[in-house]
């Protein structure tokens, strides 16, 4: 099952966050092919690429869209026992380094941050220090993720 913003997010039940690059489509949409390859029924995928995404938004606490965008996301990743983060490296992506500065500690990361990312080394010091795995590529990711035991 997919869940996309701003549909509630179930209380129970495995569940994967797809954190990382998206900056307004920007980035590849990494999420469409990680969702692809993981065909297992039993577990539930939060992709925060919102399908109905306004580039006018304001992001400002005051506009209720974004505050419930962000609200979402924040949940997901507080609910989620896997949180998947890639950083592309055609991006800056800073909200996905404070997502990674947020959930570091709680030991249910997977990361891929490949060459050429502006801030890679950050990326590998802070999974260093709190052991968070590191793949390479998309397709290490996508290996990982199938292996991964609930």
């Amino acid at each position: 099952m997919i869940i996309y913003p701003p549909n509630p997010i179930p209380e129970k039940g495995n569940t994967i966050f797809l954190a990382g690059s998206i900056e307004q489509d920007h980035a590849e949409n990494w999420q469409e092919n990680l969702m692809k390859h993981i065909d297992n029924q039993d577990v539930i995928i939060l992709n925060p690429r919102r399908k109905d995404w306004d580039e006018s938004w304001k992001e400002e606490i005051e506009n209720p869209l974004f505050f419930e965008q962000v609200e979402w996301e924040l949940k997901g990743q507080e609910r989620a026992d896997l949180i998947v983060m890639y950083f592309d490296p055609k991006t800056q992506s800073p909200i996905s380094l404070l997502e990674l500065g947020l959930f570091a500690q709680t030991k249910k990361m997977l990361v891929c941050c490949p060459k050429g990312y502006w801030k890679k080394g950050n990326v590998d010091i802070v999974c260093r220090r709190y052991q968070i795995p590191q793949v390479e590529n998309l397709y290490n990711l996508i290996e990982n993720i199938k292996e991964h035991s609930f």
